[in-house]
């Protein structure tokens, strides 16, 4: 976490402690001392963890998914759980933009090429964004801030979420499965981890689409199945794929074990026609410092 947070909690009165490095069973063994905890995403917050914390007051979680924690559980317990989507907002939509637009233009490959001294400009003719339609599935921060940075680049851009109602707004229109099979041409995901989720971009949903689409996934790996994906890349119903996440990772999103990966990763390694990061959509200089404001402020409105 940003040391703002922790300075921060110090000058309204809380003692902060740290540990980076014990296991979880050593961390549930002291976990009574303490009214509150802040995390990141190094295990999970299971039942048996919580019901080791017996003063706990609540759970803050530096980010935006909550999928490591029991939070049913937790609530029943009278713990709050608390997170900051909000902070990292902006830094997922242009990290999004920023990976659509080197897919669409060729970027890796050409500075690649020229950095080799080869020089290729037919070959890297890029794609214009505008005019494309986008779908937008999930509508909570990251995908309003997302749907915002695409108002300048002349897209239509639709917009699903089934947890809301009247969500259109001046940069992107409340639409509907049936429309956005028709219209899309690029699919981005800003969805939690739950049941519904796990998998839900599969060969399934992939047939159902009208025309060929690109895919941007900045959410959590295992939204989508990596095996379906791969086969919709090479017979063309996929044209592209950004992705910032990978099913493979851990619950940390650290250090995925190459030689444990299936096939599939590696086609996506060679692939001309992906573009990947190590899980940083989210991850600026900025957002970190914003994440420790927002949990900040959450904690103090609990007024403990």
């Amino acid at each position: 976490m940003h040391p703002l947070l922790e300075k921060l909690l110090e000058n309204a009165g809380f003692n902060c402690e740290h540990d980076y490095e014990s296991s979880k069973e050593v961390i549930e063994s002291k976990l009574h001392q303490y009214i509150g905890i802040v995390i990141r995403s190094r295990f999970k917050i299971d039942t048996n963890f919580i019901d080791k914390a017996k003063n706990l007051k609540f759970i803050a979680r530096g980010g935006s998914g909550l999928e490591n924690i029991d939070v049913k559980y937790a609530e029943s317990k009278n713990i709050s759980c608390l997170n900051s989507p909000e902070a990292n907002a902006q830094a997922v939509a242009e990290q999004a933009l920023g990976m659509l637009l080197n897919l669409f233009n060729n970027i890796n490959k050409a500075d690649s090429e020229v950095r080799k001294g080869i020089w290729k400009r037919e070959e890297n003719r890029g794609i214009e964004l505008s005019g494309k339609t986008v779908s937008i599935i999930g509508f909570g921060n990251n995908g309003k801030a997302f749907a915002k940075v695409l108002s300048g680049f002349g897209c239509e851009v639709l917009v699903f979420d089934k947890y809301l109602k009247h969500y259109s707004t001046d940069f992107a229109k409340e639409s509907d499965w049936e429309e956005i099979f028709e219209k899309t041409d690029i699919i981005s995901f800003h969805v939690p981890l739950t049941e519904e989720t796990l998998y839900f971009f599969n060969q399934k949903l992939i047939e159902k689409f009208k025309k060929p689409i690109y895919l941007i996934n900045i959410s959590r790996g295992k939204v989508v199945k990596t095996s379906d994906l791969v086969e919709g890349i090479k017979n063309g119903k996929i044209l592209g794929a950004c992705l910032d996440v990978l099913e493979y990772e851990k619950v940390s999103f650290e250090n995925l074990s190459i030689e444990a990966l299936p096939e599939d990763f590696k086609f996506l390694t060679e692939s001309p026609k992906t573009v990947l990061t190590p899980h940083i959509a989210g991850w600026s200089i900025e957002s970190n410092e914003k994440i420790a404001k927002v949990l900040f402020n959450k904690i103090q409105d609990l007024k403990i």
